[in-house]
């Protein structure tokens, strides 16, 4: 396993589509091993690919339950709505309030090409939802939102 450098602020790799991973093979649990190790490094929640320099459809969680796995991950159903204080590995030292669903359910795969199916709500869900809007291409930064007036961190 080995520490990756992430990428950050106006890399352009953080704003392009990442291809669907097709190889489930030795190199993919590499990299997964790769982004787990550089996410813990990073006291992240949750770390995709790009933020690394590689397109592809992968990311990482781990919400305090162990790592999740997401290879190719498609976001099923969502529900509710939660707002709060939101940052990035890629954009050091920024947040800014950011609304997104409070649940989820999502499948994808992991390294060796098992379908998973996984729900949650809360921080996974917001994990989630980031972490897929990178694979997109897009930052957390254009969510960015004025609090409410009645908003405590």
């Amino acid at each position: 396993m080995a520490i990756r450098i992430i990428r950050t602020n106006d890399d352009p790799v953080l704003y392009k589509t990442c291809k669907e991973v097709r190889k489930f093979d030795a190199r993919l649990a590499q990299l997964i091993d790769d982004m787990i190790e550089t996410m813990n490094d990073a006291d992240g929640v949750g770390l995709a690919a790009p933020q690394i320099g590689v397109l592809r459809r992968v990311a990482v969680i781990d919400v305090g339950d162990g790592p999740v796995e997401l290879v190719n991950p498609v976001i099923l159903e969502s529900s509710g709505e939660q707002g709060g204080m939101e940052g990035c590995l890629s954009f050091p030292g920024e947040s800014g309030y950011v609304v997104r669903p409070n649940r989820v359910k999502v499948e994808a795969y992991d390294r060796h090409g098992d379908l998973y199916e996984y729900e949650g709500e809360g921080l996974f869900a917001r994990a989630v939802f980031h972490e897929t809007d990178h694979l997109d291409g897009k930052v957390y930064l254009r969510l960015v939102t004025e609090p409410p007036k009645d908003f405590k961190e």
